[in-house]
């Protein structure tokens, strides 16, 4: 098996934010090559397939184990999912003094200008009560169900979307965009990866309407 040179995988995280920071953060997950596992929009209505359940199930889920985590609007659609995730902060957190500093997708690695093996080890073990945690153990959670239940050929985009929402008008706009998604499936059906996908939402949500 051929090695990944872990120096080349980049991050598509901000640079320079630490993703622990308590927040609101527009999430999207896609499906590998979008597939549609997840069900199939009629009429405007999303229909889950088992797939789809479980993945809304383990999404309502997070917050139980992950104590800092509050959920805002999501939807599961036939090849992705769009959330809102709320990071609050906890009384370690409220009392640590240290400085703050990027975390890494373990998908996803940041590379720093040292290029030091150490740099990147540190960037591939995301820190506890970091947004790439939480995504991370909620994709693998739902991957081992899919294995145990007859449901292996399941697999996801090896990446997760993110965008930091910071204003209220920000947040009712996406919370408006989640909610109508179904709706407008059949008009935006274009095949779009899942960058895409995400930034159509974004664009949505900093229009000046």
């Amino acid at each position: 098996m051929q090695k990944r040179n872990l120096l080349n995988r980049k991050s598509i995280r901000l640079k320079g934010w630490d993703y622990r920071n308590p927040g609101l953060y527009f999430i999207t997950i896609c499906t590998k090559d979008r597939a549609h596992h997840f069900g199939e929009i009629r009429d405007g209505i999303m229909g889950l397939s088992v797939p789809g359940c479980l993945a809304w199930h383990f999404w309502r889920e997070i917050p139980k184990h992950q104590a800092n985590v509050v959920l805002d609007e999501f939807v599961v659609m036939p090849n992705h999912l769009h959330g809102i995730v709320g990071i609050e902060a906890s009384l370690k957190d409220d009392q640590s003094e240290e400085a703050t500093h990027p975390v890494g997708t373990l998908h996803a690695t940041s590379v720093r200008d040292e290029d030091r093996p150490q740099s990147v080890m540190s960037d591939i073990s995301p820190e506890a009560g970091s947004l790439s945690v939480i995504m991370r153990s909620y994709k693998s959670a739902f991957t081992r169900w899919c294995n145990r239940n007859g449901h292996k050929y399941f697999d996801w985009h090896p990446k997760f979307y993110d965008h930091i929402i910071r204003n209220e008008k920000a947040l009712h706009r996406i919370r408006k965009y989640i909610y109508d998604n179904p709706l407008k499936w059949q008009q935006d059906q274009k095949n779009l990866g899942g960058n895409e996908i995400h930034e159509q939402a974004v664009k949505y949500m900093a229009a000046d309407k």
